[in-house]
């Protein structure tokens, strides 16, 4: 399959994120819901590392060269997180928060990782990269609802918020043209080192970002404990029964 598939493809976890934004746009959440969507979305990206990411990476390459992939996602995480203070300065500093914004770079990365696997599961077969892509629109609605629920919450201008929902495709195309491009025929340790660095990425914008916004709503435990475990749950059960 050529580029173009590949990228028509990378769409399709872009569409799970802006339909949980279009669900939050269409009807304010009530705050504990907010924050119990936050837990489901950041359950499902501690599964994508611990489910997906990090079994293949330990698979293909040797301990140390994970560990450097690892800490330099980890180092890019905190840049994007820098990053959120310009992001800040242009929407204006009274209506809106670092904290949401980085919580929206956090379902940008994950969508960022959802279009490289895509990327590299189409490499090998067209089949797979399907699947793949099928797969993440369902995990991605909890992000795109929580993400425009706390715009929302925040007093965001409706105009910014769609604009936001509007550039979720950018970072899944980035990523299913990177997968695609650099890591089709590439050496198992290159992958393996590049899923360690997806990995460090993602899990720290999970629990820097994401848990710590989720819990500003003040969902009661009683729900976002399960949501957390939910959104785990329910990307593990795909990975399994899908065959991803």
């Amino acid at each position: 399959m050529g580029l173009g598939y590949v990228l028509l493809l990378a769409l399709l976890p872009a569409a799970g994120t802006i339909a949980g934004a279009l669900l939050a746009e269409w009807k304010q959440p009530p705050d504990w819901l907010t924050g119990a969507a936050l837990h489901a979305a950041a359950g499902i990206a501690a599964a994508v590392v611990a489910v997906e990411l990090m079994p293949r990476a330990v698979e293909g390459g040797d301990h140390w060269l994970l560990a450097l992939g690892f800490m330099g996602g980890a180092i890019f995480s905190i840049v994007l997180m820098r990053g959120t203070v310009f992001i800040q300065g242009q929407f204006g500093s009274d209506t809106t928060r670092v904290g949401l914004w980085a919580v929206y770079v956090a379902v940008a990365t994950d969508l960022l990782i959802d279009g490289l696997t895509t990327g590299a599961g189409t490499a090998v077969s067209s089949d797979l990269g399907l699947l793949l892509a099928f797969s993440q629109i369902i995990a991605n609605l909890p992000g795109g609802f929580a993400v425009t629920a706390n715009f929302r919450s925040a007093g965001v201008q409706r105009s910014n918020r769609l604009w936001a929902a509007t550039a979720y495709p950018l970072t899944p195309v980035l990523g299913a043209a990177t997968g695609f491009l650099l890591l089709n025929g590439a050496s198992t340790s290159l992958m393996a080192f590049a899923l360690a660095f997806f990995a460090g990425l993602l899990l720290l914008a999970t629990i820097e970002q994401i848990v710590p916004e989720a819990d500003k709503p003040g969902a009661p435990l009683k729900v976002s404990s399960p949501a957390f475990a939910g959104g785990f749950i329910v990307l593990m059960l795909m990975s399994a029964y899908l065959g991803v």
